[in-house]
């Protein structure tokens, strides 16, 4: 019998997360990007405690592990989330989903340094298959790096892939349980939210309120609903049901649509070059993440990943 449920929350998590990168773009328009992350978080912060509060399950959870929350937070979302907004104000939303695809390339060498990974050359090969594809990407953009905008957002990219991968490298370090997700999320969004509006005021250079206009503010919501709350919840009930690798294939559909809808609605431009390089890309991470099951359907514990 066909688990409808299931299917449902797969196209959710693929084209919700698909489009954060093209809602992202929109709201940075009018909108300084450390508010936009911030205020996104800090809402999503607010849909979780409503959840808890009517579950009642809302409650204070120890030190140590708050700790554990505000370093992923940290990573995942002030780094990561953070800097991809931050760099979305000068790169287009096409060029950031696609640098961001190559975070599992920075997982791989990090766990292989410490010993997470054994070395394979199927994963060595998907590894330089990924950087084929970086260089196509800047194969007719290194032109561009001398302006100063746009590389002060290649920068920004590039970290945000770090701390992506360094979270995802930390939670497998430290094999920690994930308890109830739902109120560990709510300590991470909310850290988050507080410190990216620090930021807000710190680096935003003006914040006039009255030139946000209303679809920059509409895309904000549209990513904390949406983006932080909605596809996180069917990211997790699907990973009820089928494994993380087979889950992890929806960020392969979350760059191509990005793509797309960057083209359609932002009128990006594609070159066939770039179209090359997110083919390379693409293949290359399914190369590092290939496992012989991951097309078999099973039950696996819940993992926690966030966009």
């Amino acid at each position: 019998m066909k688990d409808y449920k299931l299917i449902f929350a797969i196209f959710t998590v693929a084209i919700v997360w698909g489009t954060t990168f093209l809602a992202i773009r929109v709201a940075v328009e009018t909108i300084p990007a450390w508010f936009v992350a911030g205020i996104r978080q800090l809402f999503a912060s607010i849909i979780m405690l409503v959840i808890l509060l009517s579950r009642k399950e809302f409650k204070w959870i120890g030190w140590k592990n708050l700790g554990y929350q505000i370093i992923f937070a940290s990573l995942m979302l002030i780094i990561a989330n953070g800097m991809v907004t931050v760099a979305e104000e000068s790169v287009t939303s096409s060029l950031a989903s696609l640098i961001s695809a190559c975070a599992p390339i920075l997982v791989f060498l990090g766990s292989l340094a410490i010993g997470l990974q054994k070395f394979s050359f199927r994963a060595m090969a998907g590894v330089l298959i990924c950087f084929s594809g970086i260089l196509f990407v800047f194969w007719d953009g290194l032109k561009d790096l001398a302006d100063p905008q746009y590389r002060t957002g290649m920068i920004f990219l590039f970290c945000a892939i770090s701390g992506w991968a360094s979270g995802t490298i930390f939670t497998k370090k430290m094999n920690i349980q994930s308890g109830n997700i739902t109120l560990n999320l709510f300590y991470q969004f909310l850290f988050a939210g507080v410190v990216q509006i620090i930021f807000a005021f710190i680096f935003s250079e003006n914040y006039n309120f009255e030139n946000w206009t209303l679809k920059s503010i509409s895309a904000m919501l549209y990513l904390s609903i949406f983006g932080s709350v909605a596809a996180f919840f069917a990211f997790h009930y699907a990973l009820t049901k089928i494994s993380p690798v087979q889950v992890s294939i929806i960020a392969y559909i979350n760059t191509i649509i990005a793509i797309f809808l960057g083209w359609l609605i932002m009128d990006e431009k594609i070159s066939f070059k770039f179209i090359i390089a997110t083919a390379l890309i693409i293949c290359g991470v399914f190369i590092i993440n290939y496992r012989p099951e991951m097309f078999k359907r099973k039950k696996s514990e819940i993992m926690e990943k966030q966009a």
